[in-house]
């Protein structure tokens, strides 16, 4: 496997669904096909999955760990998973409906956050109790922020705080997802969220500024 993704071509994500949360960068569609070739262990096939959710993985892990080393090694990990549990994935034989892309994505999400766990950044974001601050209406960064504007300010955010935005804005999980996945309250989601937003705005405006 790469150390690092590099830019390949992939089927490209799914129609936008109906409802105003965000489509996410997961948002791929796996032919059964391809899944059972991969389930077989056809290397190919999965060398093929692996290209598609390369990316999606590294980006997602970055935004969470704000570290390459750190977003590789989740990269790594999340496929290894992927590549030994492939056979475990249910999700439109079961009925459950639940799509690859999404199964993958939880295990990518699980693997970074056990990362920032480990790391014991956590420790030092406190429950909220200013409940004012939770808006779920919060606009998501401004879309004139180019990537680089964008990823340099959230490295400049505790790692919580750009787990939620992350999460929320460009994944589209609900606060109490969010809550569950960080073992935290959707209080807490809602006010790192409200904080996290103001908080980005203020960094990009510079950037803006001298674009």
């Amino acid at each position: 496997m790469p150390a690092e993704p590099t830019p390949s071509p992939s089927p490209g994500p799914l129609p936008a669904p109906s409802s105003e949360r965000p489509l996410s960068s997961f948002a791929i569609d796996v032919p059964e096909t391809l899944l059972t070739r991969a389930r077989n262990g056809e290397g190919a096939a999965f060398e093929q999955i692996y290209r598609w959710f390369e990316r999606p993985v590294f980006t997602l892990a970055m935004r969470i760990a704000g570290d390459r080393d750190e977003a590789t090694d989740v990269l790594q990990e999340t496929m290894l998973k992927v590549l030994t549990r492939i056979g475990d994935f249910r999700g439109h034989l079961d009925g459950s409906g639940t799509p690859f892309w999404g199964w993958l994505r939880q295990i990518a999400v699980n693997e970074a956050l056990m990362r920032l766990r480990s790391q014991r950044r956590h420790e030092h974001a406190v429950e909220p109790n200013d409940e004012h601050l939770a808006d779920d209406r919060l606009p998501p960064p401004p879309a004139a922020a180019d990537a680089a504007a964008l990823g340099r300010a959230l490295a400049q955010l505790p790692a919580p705080t750009r787990s939620v935005l992350w999460l929320y804005h460009a994944e589209g999980y609900t606060h109490e997802e969010i809550a569950t996945l960080m073992q935290r309250t959707p209080s807490f989601s809602k006010s790192q969220l409200a904080r996290g937003s103001r908080r980005l705005r203020l960094l990009l405006e510079p950037e803006q500024a001298h674009a």
